[in-house]
């Protein structure tokens, strides 16, 4: 079961059916999906996922999905998920833009992060992140991640693998910080 985490500004916790809007709202808006798996979707196809969140990710205990609330508002969304891609747990995040620049997304990141290292046992986690996503790879870089190689897509654009080791992180100012938090919404 997914569990709730708790960073100094925001509450990672399993999404419930009332978020459906929001999250449909944060997948559509171009800023956001762009950045997202093969980039704007339907409206169709991100209701069609959300619904997958519940009878398959939480349904079979997949990986862990959060709904990303600051405030009792939902801005964002996170995964760490077992990939292919990454041949390990992948982080993925995205934030409602009107938080970007605040440092929420470090926030995010760094939670993410250490429940895979802490809950999971993990002593890798990783990110594909796209070559022009200059956001999202500057702040991986911030907290600790290293470019490892280059993936060239069907498309003929670029995706950048990014590795964070445990064992790199100890001891020094990039150590993943976040808790656990009790049930509930």
């Amino acid at each position: 079961m997914t569990p709730v985490l708790l960073t100094e500004r925001l509450r990672l916790s399993p999404y419930v059916p009332d978020d459906e809007e929001a999250f449909v709202a944060l997948f559509q808006d171009a800023r956001v999906s762009r950045w997202m798996g093969d980039g704007p979707t339907p409206e169709a196809e991100t209701r069609a996922l959300f619904g997958r969140i519940f009878t398959k990710v939480y349904a079979q205990e997949l990986f862990d999905v959060w709904a990303v609330r600051r405030d009792g508002v939902l801005i964002g969304h996170a995964e760490i998920k077992p990939t292919e891609a990454t041949g390990g747990h992948e982080v993925i995040y995205a934030l409602a833009p009107d938080t970007w620049g605040s440092g929420l997304g470090t926030e995010l990141a760094e939670a993410i992060v250490a429940h895979g290292f802490v809950a999971l046992g993990l002593s890798d986690v990783h990110a594909t992140v796209a070559a022009q996503n200059s956001g999202s790879l500057a702040l991986l870089s911030r907290i600790g991640f290293t470019h490892v190689r280059d993936i060239t897509e069907d498309d003929g654009s670029t995706t950048r693998l990014l590795t964070r080791s445990l064992t790199a992180t100890k001891g020094t100012s990039a150590a993943p910080r976040a808790r656990a938090g009790g049930a509930g919404h």
